[in-house]
């Protein structure tokens, strides 16, 4: 289990890292298009370009996100149940959205795959599509072993680290 939880801590900060360096790209891409826009005419293929590095930022994002405990968590509910019963909702609701994101990340694969036989291209830029579809299956993918790694963590006991 450590091994699996070092592995997907050393791709979540790849990722993340990876995320950071689109999100840049994409202030920069806006700072510049406005300046342009202003002063002579707009960059061309700037929406394109937000809509390939947005899907990357929030693909990339979403295992250190389940990592760190950042998504949004309603527990109303949840909060008023045993430890126990807490536990094996937590299992439950990991376990659907592991296979759910299992599912995403297969099936965003294939669409990548059909785009790059047909060799898909964006209108103005000309820039091919399945690149970008193959980085969104793969945060999904990372997505879905953080939850796989939550599940072990939940059912497996956990040994005791002595200092």
């Amino acid at each position: 289990m450590m091994m699996l939880e070092k592995l997907t801590g050393f791709f979540n900060k790849i990722l993340v890292w990876l995320a950071g360096v689109f999100l840049t790209g994409m202030i920069l891409l806006t700072c510049m298009n406005i300046f342009t826009r202003i002063v002579w005419i707009p960059i061309k293929g700037t929406f394109e370009l937000m809509g390939f590095f947005g899907a990357i930022v929030a693909a990339f994002a979403l295992g250190y996100t389940q990592v760190a405990k950042g998504h949004i968590a309603v527990d109303v509910l949840v909060s008023k149940f045993s430890s126990t019963t807490r536990k094996i909702t937590g299992v439950i609701n990991n376990s659907i959205c592991c296979l759910f994101f299992i599912i995403v990340s297969w099936q965003i694969a294939v669409k990548a795959s059909t785009l790059w036989r047909t060799g898909e291209v964006t209108e103005t830029l000309r820039i091919i599509y399945y690149p970008f579809t193959y980085m969104v299956a793969l945060g999904c993918a990372v997505l879905a072993l953080v939850l796989l790694l939550d599940i072990l963590k939940s059912v497996l006991p956990q040994k005791e680290v002595e200092n």
